[in-house]
């Protein structure tokens, strides 16, 4: 282990982890925007509370690693890096809206380009350079002139942290607290307790996140070397894993790279073995401009909201990040308002549908 970078091993457990993910997807049907349909037109709330079991096991089993120091929960940029929760929240809305168009979030894209999906192959390429130029690139003028970094904050940004101020319990304590009150409120009285294919999904998935900070924050551990702590997260890394396909002689491999490649792999491999691997491309002109536009937006949302759907939904929210549930709850919104543009057909309409029915 001694010869081999930090980065590379990171990479290596990115890829061990992407590969369960993708498995996740296209085995347990684990996706967020999933979710967020089948809650917004009434067919059911199993896949809503997948996501907060998962959410739970994130949770337990980070703090666990933070209560015998594998890890410093406080090292993360989802606590350490300032931010103001406005750009957050219109990061996340804008993320929304884009995978309401695109049709599924970060994650369930490369897992859909692992099932033949060539259409997610051109949201994939969108993304990722949108994301990149958000970064530092030309759109990265706009989102410093929007919203200038603010100053580094005082405290520790997280639930956990404000918790243990405020009371005799410790920052562990407090986090396991949450984390049994969170899976209490997505088991109580749910289907998916019957369900163990989707039980199932959902603790691998909740398990997946704290192997990423295991990774990341231990094993990949080198104090002449230092790598950062971070677990999974699909936006900033897709453009990554774009300049690393163009310029691999002269880049290192990271987490990020390995974690965007794990679950394409994960997702062909899992697609191959059940028989649904199929090619699929965009039926028309309109539905290639909307993964393009929807795209675009989920990239430059996701950089301004730092993470997506599994970054600031599972990765920050297992940290108890305070980002977290405002992205979640923004997120949640902007995909709702692509939903129905997309029903009404055009904007005037969904609101006139919407006003029309407020006042019956």
């Amino acid at each position: 282990m001694d010869s081999i970078s930090p980065g590379t091993i990171a990479s290596l457990c990115g890829f061990a982890g992407g590969i369960i993910l993708g498995f996740a997807a296209r085995w347990g049907r684990f996706c967020t925007l999933g979710a967020i349909e089948d809650v917004t037109f009434g067919v059911s709330s199993t896949r809503l509370r997948m996501w907060g079991l998962a959410i739970a096991v994130a949770i337990a089993g980070t703090y666990t690693l933070n209560a015998f120091q594998y890890i410093d929960v406080n090292e993360s940029f989802y606590i350490s890096t300032p931010t103001t929760l406005l750009a957050t929240a219109f990061g996340a809305v804008l993320f929304g809206l884009g995978m309401a168009l695109v049709g599924t979030c970060g994650f369930g894209m490369l897992s859909r380009v692992g099932g033949g999906d060539l259409k997610s192959v051109v949201t994939f390429l969108v993304m990722g350079i949108s994301a990149y130029a958000t970064v530092g690139g030309l759109t990265a003028y706009i989102r410093v002139a929007v919203f200038p970094t603010p100053d580094a904050p005082e405290n520790s940004a997280s639930f956990s942290q404000f918790i243990s101020e405020i009371s005799p319990l410790s920052v562990n304590q407090s986090a396991f607290i949450i984390a049994i009150l969170i899976a209490v409120v997505a088991l109580f009285r749910s289907s998916l307790l019957r369900d163990r294919k989707k039980l199932f999904t959902a603790i691998l998935v909740g398990a997946t996140i704290v192997w990423g900070w295991y990774a990341t924050g231990y094993l990949a551990l080198d104090d002449f070397d230092p790598y950062p702590l971070e677990s999974f997260t699909f936006t900033a890394p897709l453009g990554e894993t774009i300049m690393y396909a163009m310029t691999a002689t002269g880049a290192s491999l990271n987490f990020g790279i390995g974690a965007t490649l794990g679950i394409i792999t994960g997702a062909a491999v899992t697609s191959l073995i059940q028989g649904h691997f199929r090619w699929e491309a965009c039926d028309d002109s309109r539905e290639l401009r909307r993964q393009i536009f929807g795209g675009f937006l989920m990239g430059f949302g996701g950089v301004i909201a730092l993470g997506c759907t599994i970054g600031q939904g599972l990765s920050a929210a297992s940290l108890l990040a305070y980002s977290a549930p405002v992205s979640l709850l923004a997120m949640f919104a902007g995909a709702w308002i692509g939903l129905q543009w997309l029903v009404a057909g055009t904007l005037p309409e969904m609101f006139s549908g919407f006003f029309h029915r407020q006042t019956k």
